[in-house]
């Protein structure tokens, strides 16, 4: 039989061995461990019909439907383990760690596979997320600024120089605006997202600096988890402002090349928020092909925005500005004032 991890231990364990979600496609596709790889016991389907035997005539007659559509596959199955398999071993997951991993972990430890199971399944996966949120004392610094300012640069060079950043927008596959999903792949669902993040933080230490960019509760259609979400806002904030023009320079180059009908579309979606008569300025300079001046009608918008969100937080413990559009030198000024920003921050929650 199957040794069973728990979650810690089985993430540790996934560092090195591959995991097999034996889960539906559909559940899979919702979320799943990151690097996972699917094998499903039974499709959607099948799922559903098992499910409802179970329900209706109990655990036997539930196990031989099971059995009818498992069988004509357990060949094909067993073969994909032993493909995947690092040094002869896999992990092996369903949603409660019950029947299905159970079942699946005794088909490739048969084959000789030697098979481990993740206790509680992956709810219990997904439970651990906000235990190791509760548990650890994280240490995050957040990184604000309105649009335009190249944060996202900044927080690029920071990594390059050996800092940990956690960059929700790039798990996203959003820029958090109207214009946010221009240019990236389809969002994850927020489960995914998530996931994405546990796996971005269980990889670092909390005791070192953790830099994040200062975003809304969701980006763009995922949410970022309560508790972390919690963190962030109570974390020291750094308010950098680039100047107004490289601002716009930045945004007519990130935004520019993308098709006018697209721009339109996204212009079209903070119209209330502009007003009639500047969405048609706007909407007007598109056409023209004046993409400063398009630019400069939606910063407007997204300063006052920014500015309104920025009463909810925290008050930044420095702020600074630069007229130079330049992450990498950005990025060594707060390195070299991040011993300022602790002190003014611990300054801060003391008084």
């Amino acid at each position: 039989m199957a040794e069973a991890l728990l979650a810690n231990d089985f993430l540790r364990a996934a560092d090195k061995y591959p995991v097999v979600d034996v889960r539906t496609p559909s559940e899979f596709r919702q979320g799943h461990i990151p690097g996972a790889h699917n094998i499903p016991l039974f499709s959607d389907e099948e799922r559903a019909v098992v499910g409802t035997l179970y329900k209706k005539q109990g655990r036997e007659q539930a196990v031989l439907k099971g059995l009818e559509f498992v069988g004509p596959r357990m060949s094909q199955m067993a073969s994909e383990a032993k493909k995947l398999a690092v040094d002869n071993t896999l992990l092996v997951h369903c949603w409660r760690g019950g029947m299905r991993s159970a079942s699946m972990a005794w088909l490739f430890e048969t084959v000789g596979v030697r098979s481990f199971t993740l206790e509680g399944g992956y709810k219990a996966y997904r439970a651990s997320f906000h235990e190791m949120i509760a548990r650890e004392n994280w240490n995050f610094v957040v990184l604000g600024g309105p649009t335009g300012s190249g944060k996202t640069d900044v927080l690029k060079a920071l990594e390059s120089m050996g800092e940990q950043v956690l960059d929700l927008e790039g798990l996203a596959n959003h820029k958090g605006s109207a214009f946010g999903a221009l240019g990236q792949k389809p969002q994850p669902t927020t489960e995914q997202f998530q996931n994405d993040i546990y796996e971005v933080l269980r990889h670092f230490d909390p005791q070192r600096t953790i830099w994040v960019e200062g975003e809304s509760y969701n980006i763009g259609k995922v949410f970022i988890p309560d508790p972390l979400f919690e963190l962030i806002l109570k974390a020291p904030l750094i308010m950098f402002e680039l100047n107004r023009e490289r601002r716009l320079d930045r945004l007519v180059k990130e935004y520019g090349c993308f098709d006018k009908e697209l721009l339109s579309q996204a212009v079209k979606k903070i119209q209330k928020r502009l007003g009639g008569l500047r969405t048609k300025e706007a909407l007007k300079a598109l056409e023209e092909n004046d993409f400063r001046k398009v630019a400069d009608i939606a910063l407007q918008y997204y300063d006052k925005s920014y500015a309104k969100s920025l009463s909810q937080r925290n008050k930044p413990v420095w702020s600074f500005s630069e007229d130079e559009d330049n992450p990498v030198a950005t990025a060594e000024k707060l390195i070299n004032n991040l011993s300022y920003v602790y002190d003014r921050y611990e300054r801060t929650s003391l008084s």
